[in-house]
């Protein structure tokens, strides 16, 4: 049965991979207080006014996904992990780059707050 909370989402997915997806939802909604979880495309997403932010588990790694313009400012930060179009990949055996994130985080909330930002481009 396919999960319909973030909740239920969480319970699916590895021990392993849950407790990086908690410490990542943690960061973000430590950004955004106010924005409501759901589920799109099968993952968890953030939501305030537009999608602030999506996250996910994969069988290797997670995936944090802010929007490619969020990224932009910061790829001399991210040069050391793998990057896509909108994403980020984290490995599950490595700490997360909170601070990294928080920054990333705050960038595409006050971009989305300020300048209405669409979600992709």
């Amino acid at each position: 049965m396919k999960p319909k909370t973030v909740d239920e989402y969480l319970a699916t997915i590895p021990e392993q991979a849950r407790e990086k997806l908690n410490e990542l939802r943690a960061i973000l909604k430590s950004i955004a207080p106010n924005a409501t979880e759901e589920l799109k495309w099968g993952q968890p997403v953030l939501t305030e006014r537009r999608i602030l932010y999506a996250y996910g588990a994969h069988k290797n790694h997670m995936t944090f996904m802010p929007t490619g313009p969020s990224l932009a400012p910061f790829q001399n930060e991210l040069a050391g992990f793998k990057t896509g179009k909108d994403t980020i990949q984290f490995s599950y055996d490595q700490p997360l780059p909170v601070e990294l994130i928080k920054k990333i985080a705050a960038y595409r909330y006050k971009d989305v707050v300020e300048n209405d930002a669409k979600w992709m481009y």
